[in-house]
């Protein structure tokens, strides 16, 4: 009975509630169980992949990140203009003057105390091997981020005593390349013996720390005179308001003249590491795409062949008294239903395939979050755009042509 035939006769068609859709949707599934986990494990197949090829990337971009981080991409360096006279003076507080702006994390400082440092006091006291003595506050290997190769660094505890912490460049030129705690080595600065308590390790971003030999503060104060005016104050902030901290640093530590002023430009491990995000970022776009794009072709490809195989179902149906609507209703039903089980299927599988090959890479198992909403999301849009040409197909059969199919 066609519509129109049976709004002429007063007989409005039973309308399907959800519950009676969602099973007509899964008895497609349950009654071709061995078709659908095949199919289903095609879609499953391509959101996995998907998921993979996002994952693992960005676990493996995130363990750059991490290491390109380390080096200090977020680190700024400002220092009075040289060769001025009179020198130009930072104020004595200058690195808490820093740490006042908002995005700034992390600030420290340095001061050149022009003082010689020798391994022994019998060598000629003009000849420092090219080498700096600065003093250095307790927290300046967090804010530059560096790290010891041996010993320990300079400590609040110890601010005043004559200890020295040894760049990596200046350990090698004074023939140190380690520190026994039972009998660590000594330096000469001045005639004022230092006792070295550690030695750093290579720092690419900060070379003048790599040639410099530290002493806390307080100790370059009361033993080397030092007027306590830092040299180089560093900021560490994030890296999104890098730019914005930059341009403002010159005029929070000097008001009244900003332009005696200079601060370092972001390195180029800063624009690298944006650049390798974007890079990141494209291919990941690219291979999401085409395994979507394979899924939702198998998806299609296996609803065309269920409705060739079914239409003498849909001619029974038809003649019993659905409308196209609810025939089409039905398989795309199907078809998103097989989409989805075979996306949540993928996605749990992309996700322990990322997990397992970042955790035997070493790298931070990293899994977006975006990337598993796009996994089930995906899916559903595959099951809804694949559904629809055979949905419409089944739905054009008239009740004749289906039951007449051979």
């Amino acid at each position: 009975m066609r519509r129109g035939d049976a709004a002429r006769r007063g007989v409005r068609p039973v309308r399907l509630a959800p519950t009676d859709v969602l099973r007509l949707g899964l008895l497609g599934l349950t009654t071709r169980r061995g078709r659908a986990v095949l199919s289903a494990l095609g879609i499953a197949i391509g959101i996995a992949t998907m998921i993979v090829v996002v994952g693992i990337p960005a676990s493996s971009q995130r363990h750059l990140m991490d290491q390109l981080s380390a080096l200090g991409t977020n680190l700024l360096r400002a220092e009075p203009v040289p060769d001025r006279t009179p020198p130009v003076l930072l104020p004595e507080e200058s690195a808490a003057m820093a740490a006042r702006i908002g995005p700034v994390t992390a600030t420290s400082a340095v001061a050149n105390t022009h003082t010689t440092v020798r391994r022994s006091d019998v060598m000629d006291r003009y000849d420092n091997g090219g080498l700096t003595v600065l003093a250095a506050r307790p927290n300046l290997l967090d804010t530059v981020n560096g790290r010891l190769r041996t010993g320990r660094f300079l400590a609040a505890g110890t601010d005043r005593l004559p200890v020295a912490v040894l760049g990596y460049v200046a350990a090698s030129r004074l023939g140190f390349a380690t520190v026994d705690p039972r009998q660590p080595p000594q330096v000469n600065i001045d005639g004022h013996w230092f006792t070295v308590v550690g030695i750093l390790d290579p720092m690419p971003l900060a070379p003048d720390l790599e040639r410099s030999v530290l002493v806390g503060w307080g100790a370059a104060r009361d033993v080397l005179g030092f007027d306590g005016h830092p040299t180089v104050v560093y900021a560490q902030a994030r890296e999104d308001a890098l730019e914005g901290v930059r341009a403002v640093l010159p005029a929070t530590l000097n008001p009244q003249l900003p332009g005696l002023v200079q601060v370092s430009r972001p390195s180029d491990a800063l624009a690298a590491k944006r650049a390798t995000e974007n890079t990141f970022s494209a291919l990941f776009l690219g291979l999401a795409g085409v395994a979507l794009l394979v899924g939702g072709i198998g998806v299609a490809n296996t609803m065309v062949i269920s409705v060739l195989e079914r239409r003498r179902e849909i001619g029974l149906r038809r003649a019993l008294g659905a409308n196209r609507a609810q025939v089409r209703t039905q398989f795309l039903t199907e078809s998103v239903l097989l989409s989805l089980l075979g996306g949540a299927a993928g996605t749990v599988l992309g996700v322990l395939a990322t997990v397992g090959y970042a955790g035997y890479q070493g790298w931070p198992p990293t899994v977006p979050i975006a990337s598993v909403a796009a996994g089930v999301g995906g899916a559903l849009l595959v099951g809804v755009v694949a559904g629809v040409y055979p949905s419409i197909r089944a739905a054009r059969l008239t009740p004749t042509e289906a039951l007449a199919a051979p």
